[in-house]
């Protein structure tokens, strides 16, 4: 006759064990790869998204700055005209042209736009200079660019706005409608560069601007 074992209640069996860590792996490994690849992706927008954003920023600064730009040559008016100076710098120093703005420990600006900056409260015929530099910061890989603005006759910065982050090095070109550095003052001006954060892929921004003096 055959006897019924009773099974107690302390436990799993061995093979009851094994047949449960392979129902958890087979779970968990889908599981987790999918948790991983959600914080990847909330990695990836959010790096994107900020690079965006320093793209916006620039652009703003940027399109007001060119849309003020220009120099006149006051002591050769002809005619009802005022004709122009060189008003676009290249790789300029902070005292390029003659016209401060900085102090010596100021990198070289990748260009630096100037422009008329009348005060009547000084003179209504002898316009001093405004200057607007934008300039590369080096951060460890990468470099931040900066702009800084002097309200002529003053030398010393209003601020030193960063306007993008992780800027690539070698990246940054400036380009014209016409010779950026000529008397005949471009219309429209382009500064090209490339931003990169974390996994995200390399962010080209380009900045233009037109200018509203004719």
């Amino acid at each position: 006759m055959l006897t019924r074992v009773r099974r107690t209640d302390d436990g799993f069996t061995l093979v009851e064990l094994l047949v449960a860590v392979a129902i958890l792996a087979v779970i968990t490994v889908p599981l987790a790869n999918v948790v991983i690849g959600a914080f990847r992706n909330t990695t990836d927008t959010s790096d994107r998204l900020a690079l965006s954003h320093d793209a916006q920023i620039s652009a703003s600064y940027f399109a007001r700055d060119v849309a003020e730009l220009g120099l006149r040559d006051w002591a050769n008016i002809n005619a009802n005209a005022v004709p122009f100076k060189q008003s676009v710098q290249l790789n300029a120093a902070y005292n390029a042209g003659g016209y401060t703005c900085g102090t010596s420990a100021t990198p070289a600006a990748v260009v630096r736009l100037l422009s008329d900056a009348w005060d009547p409260a000084v003179s209504n015929t002898d316009p001093t200079t405004n200057v607007v530099a934008y300039y590369l910061q080096p951060v460890g890989a990468v470099s931040e660019l900066h702009r800084i603005k002097c309200l002529g006759p003053a030398t010393t910065p209003t601020a030193d706005v960063v306007l993008a982050h992780n800027v690539k090095p070698g990246s940054v070109s400036v380009t014209c409608s016409s010779t950026c550095e000529a008397t005949a003052v471009p219309n429209q001006l382009s500064l090209t560069f490339q931003v990169t954060k974390g996994s995200a892929a390399d962010y080209p921004i380009t900045l233009n601007g037109q200018r509203r003096q004719q």
